[in-house]
């Protein structure tokens, strides 16, 4: 093996995050490192990469025993790391990123901007980047500045690259296009790390497959074992029976209906869907087809130019965001540290903000009922949490994603809208999220989920709207479900399809 992690503990104060972990990879070998969030893998890979230093063990590369005390040392080792949140300067140009740090100088001091562009080019070209080196970042989209970072790990003369969570803010064919590139590096001889929640991304690419549970070893899967359940099962410890279990729900037609809704992103077409109570309407399409608009268009975030929608037969108003609270329309954000939490405000604050005058008497608020409140949610939705008066940005993405369902759940909504409502999380916590919503249409509330993983499209509604440029392009029924079905809806014209 030309890398092997051997025994590796790592402890923080009150904490032992990895416990003798193993872990080896070879040249041109891709290994995914799987597990739920918490299990150690962050850890672990920032141990590989000279972040942290291992309280016991070994690293060895080439079968010599090596310290990696930095990043630097890492990066010298032949170690690159491309994260999740990408580490790059969208001001500047590709090639400035690239070499960030290392740039080539002049005999006084000054970069030698032609040399850093002419080191860059091949790096771009090898893996099929048809941009200049000279292109500024900020008009890349998410996916080339992701190559981008795999170019800098190039540069470095990397032997194996790190990937954190590479493909979760990609479309559909820049994720494809990661897992061509991959494929190009292996056979050029690079070894990849490969962290990802995707599970059917896991088995398409890995070569093999490494589990950690509460910072332990799990289990280990070769090329063919590898598959769902049974990663899962590593990972969990158990069956996700309920993430798998769709229960039928009695379902009253037209509960939540939109009507002709003009929206300014695309202000030349029009919206129209009921979604009946009781059912989970899945809303699939690429990046760009208005999904995420329509839904902030529906909770008055965006401005509406025409339209209109009623509940249970009742008018709801426009571009009126308290208007559709006070209705129970209530929406969980794509991005929910940005636009669901504010991440330094501890969970109680959290969970009672969008409910503030509930909890108020005389401008005072009622600290003892704010604190029951949390505490009911924290235990109906597994939070794990030390307490309600921990930090949101102290939590992993799925307890988080927890915490701003309880901030709804405790007003007693009659429509959620979920936008990615599972994008970074872990299957265990995934299943925890489709087990709850299946619960709330139980209870009759009428569910929108907006999703860019076409597994859990597929899954979990009872119904599927396609968009496309701004309208919806055609409805899907449980029994015409298919990835094929969607993605020619996604991409084509309704009378496209039918008029070949």
């Amino acid at each position: 093996m030309f890398l092997e992690l051997r025994g590796i503990t790592k402890r923080f104060p009150g904490v032992l995050a990895l416990n003798k972990v193993g872990f080896e990879i070879d040249e041109g070998e891709i290994v995914a490192l799987i597990g739920e969030n918490g299990a150690g893998k962050s850890t672990l890979m920032k141990v590989l990469g000279g972040v942290h230093q291992p309280d016991e063990g070994e690293i060895r590369i080439d079968g010599q025993v090596v310290t990696l005390s930095s990043v630097a040392d890492a990066n010298a080792q032949g170690i690159g790391f491309v994260h999740q949140e990408l580490n790059n300067l969208d001001n500047i140009d590709v090639a400035g990123n690239v070499f960030l740090g290392r740039e080539p100088r002049k005999t006084l001091g000054l970069i030698d901007r032609r040399r850093i562009h002419a080191d860059t080019q091949p790096y771009l070209d090898r893996l099929g980047l048809d941009i200049s080196a000279s292109t500024k970042l900020d008009e890349l989209s998410i996916g080339q500045q992701q190559l981008v970072e795999i170019a800098k790990a190039l540069s470095m003369d990397a032997r194996v690259i790190i990937m954190d969570e590479p493909t979760s803010s990609l479309t559909l064919s820049e994720t494809e296009r990661l897992l061509e590139v991959m494929a190009e590096l292996k056979q050029q001889g690079i070894a990849i790390i490969y962290i990802s929640h995707r599970l059917g991304e896991v088995h398409q690419c890995a070569d093999r497959v490494i589990a950690l549970k509460d910072g332990e070893n799990s289990g280990r899967l070769t090329r063919d074992e590898i598959n769902h359940d049974a990663m899962v099962t590593l990972m969990v410890g158990r069956e996700l029976d309920a993430a798998h279990e769709h229960p039928e729900t009695a379902k009253v037609p037209d509960y939540f209906k939109v009507e002709d809704l003009v929206t300014t992103a695309y202000p030349h077409k029009k919206l129209s869907f009921s979604v009946s109570a009781g059912e989970i309407m899945g809303f699939a399409g690429l990046v760009g087809a208005g999904r995420s608009e329509m839904a902030q268009a529906v909770f008055g975030v965006d401005q509406v130019l025409g339209g209109r929608m009623t509940l249970d037969g009742e008018d709801v108003p426009l571009n009126d965001t308290k208007a559709a609270i006070d209705q129970g329309i209530y929406l969980v954000p794509e991005d929910r540290k940005r636009t669901g939490l504010i991440i330094e405000m501890d969970l109680e604050k959290n969970t009672t903000l969008a409910s503030v005058p509930k909890y108020a008497r005389g401008g005072l608020i009622n600290s003892r009922e704010e604190s029951r409140v949390t505490d009911e949610q924290i235990a109906a939705l597994n939070i794990k949490t030390p307490t309600g008066k921990t930090a949101a940005m102290n939590l992993s993405g799925g307890n988080q994603q927890k915490v701003v369902l309880g901030k709804w759940l405790s007003m007693q909504p009659r429509v959620m809208i979920f936008d990615e409502p599972t994008r970074g999380i872990d299957v265990g916590a995934k299943g925890e999220i489709y087990s709850l919503m299946y619960k709330l249409a139980q209870q009759g509330v009428a569910i929108i989920m907006i999703s860019s993983d076409m597994e859990e499209v597929l899954l979990v509604s009872d119904r599927i709207a396609v968009m496309r440029q701004g309208e919806i392009n055609g409805i899907l029924e449980r029994n015409q479900f298919s990835e094929e079905a969607v993605m020619q809806l996604a991409v084509e014209k309704t009378e496209e399809r039918f008029s070949a």
